[in-house]
């Protein structure tokens, strides 16, 4: 597996900038929406842009063969998991929610490999185990020792595996659809099923302050229309492993982003699992010659023993020396009678 691309690699960014960025506005908006509400009101704003968006572009409709991975994708990824994320975050601090989402890619990764046929490279395991160690050090540093709740850490594990099983499910629909059309119609089916919470939505907002709601609209257009349309094209143009491990900066971008906008200064022992996450992502994109862990491709049938078998050179002739002419046969001469013998 080569070296990603790289547009990939750029969109891959602007996805993880803007991923990081929801946990902190999603975290402001604990108190004055539910995360039923919240998911709604995302979803609804991101439909509305994505769609206008297709519409300007031409995009059209999907062929029939994407829309089943669209909708479950849709259905998984942007309305169970924003829901669960949601949930988790009024339970525990954004950098504890970055941490446990962050198993997120290991699913993925062997979901891929596995499902998807895109195997399981070495490094890419061992940059998972780097950066998995380091998110565990962020989340520690975040949470006062590991103590949060176990409920939030369970929505969060449950958000986890919506959004694996929801990339891996959205991988092969690109085959058959563009990143637009899979990012806005797999956004309307997550807001078809967020729709039973539209009543506590049209309630909250009424009773929410202009910028809690304007932080709803922010998470439409940026974290959802735009980062899910570029994690679709960078998804398209390399294996769903490779884009999962680049979402291990996310907690350390939480954490700067944290600093910056909430005022909290991070630790050193926030710094030291950045770095770990970090680390891991460069060195799942190292390129070497190490083989994939994959099996054996099937060998050639084998040849015959006496084709197998090296034959040896062949010997000069020698040429043969010639015959000397026989001599010619004398003819024997007459024999004399004998003598009779005496009495």
């Amino acid at each position: 597996m080569g070296g990603l691309d790289g547009r990939a690699v750029a969109a891959a960014l602007v996805t993880v900038l803007l991923w990081a960025s929801a946990f902190i506005v999603i975290r402001n908006c604990a108190a004055d929406f539910g995360p039923g509400a919240l998911a709604l009101g995302r979803l609804l704003v991101a439909s509305v842009v994505l769609s206008v968006l297709l519409l300007v572009r031409g995009g059209g409709f999907p062929p029939r063969e994407a829309w089943p991975g669209i909708v479950a994708s849709g259905v998984l990824w942007f309305g169970a998991y924003m829901v669960a994320l949601n949930s988790g975050e009024q339970h525990v601090d954004a950098g504890t929610a970055a941490l446990v989402i962050n198993i997120g890619p290991i699913l993925m990764a062997l979901l891929g490999g596995w499902l998807l046929k895109e195997g399981f490279p070495r490094k890419l395991l061992a940059g998972m185990a780097v950066s998995f160690t380091g998110a565990v050090v962020v989340g520690l540093s975040l949470s006062g020792g590991g103590q949060s709740s176990l409920v939030g850490v369970l929505l969060c594990l449950f958000a986890a595996l919506a959004n694996a099983v929801g990339v891996v499910l959205q991988k092969p629909t690109l085959k058959h659809a563009t990143p637009m059309q899979v990012t806005t119609f797999g956004a309307l089916s997550g807001a078809v099923a967020c729709l039973p919470f539209a009543g506590q939505l049209v309630s909250q907002v009424s009773r929410a302050p202009v910028a809690a709601t304007l932080q709803i609209v922010y998470l439409g257009i940026f974290p959802t229309a735009l980062a899910f349309t570029t994690w679709a094209y960078a998804v398209s143009r390399t294996t769903v492993g490779k884009m999962g491990t680049t979402t291990y900066a996310v907690p350390v971008l939480v954490v700067f982003l944290s600093w910056l906008f909430l005022g909290e200064v991070p630790g050193l022992l926030t710094l030291c699992g950045g770095l770990l996450c970090l680390s891991g992502v460069a060195v799942s994109r190292m390129r070497g010659k190490t083989g994939k862990m994959q099996r054996p491709a099937p060998e050639a049938a084998p040849r015959s023993r006496v084709a197998a078998q090296p034959v040896a050179p062949a010997q000069p002739v020698v040429p043969a020396r010639p015959v000397a002419p026989a001599r010619p046969v004398v003819p024997a001469e007459p024999v004399a009678p004998a003598e009779p013998e005496g009495r």
